[in-house]
């Protein structure tokens, strides 16, 4: 099964109820290589949803001594793709490896990926 990090709204219970219909199971993990930052959200209805314009959001920067901390979730190929209609516009979909090791998708900055 495919492996998820996430470092934001993809670890709230409401989130995941709405998104995969279920609760996900993770472990904390580190995001080995990235910074994290913010973007504004210009989708009305994922503000709306969300109840914020301003998200967290991550991009690669190759420096060993930059982390972002999350969580791991076990998704199926399925869930992956209500994922992926789940993130707004900005967000892609990327390979990324783990503090742990592990490798695992991750939705960076789509300008700077």
């Amino acid at each position: 099964m495919p492996l998820l990090f996430s470092y934001g709204t993809l670890r709230e219970e409401a989130v995941q109820l709405s998104t995969f219909g279920r609760l996900l199971r993770g472990q904390p993990d580190d995001l080995a290589g990235f910074e994290q930052s913010s973007i504004e959200i210009q989708d009305p209805e994922f503000v709306a949803a969300s109840g914020k314009r301003y998200h967290a959001i991550v991009a690669f920067t190759g420096r060993p001594d930059s982390r972002v901390s999350g969580m791991v979730f076990e998704v199926s190929g399925d869930e992956l793709a209500k994922a992926d209609q789940y993130e707004p516009a900005g967000y892609t979909r990327i390979r990324a490896k783990l503090a742990s090791g592990r490798e695992t998708w991750v939705y960076a900055d789509a300008r700077r990926a």
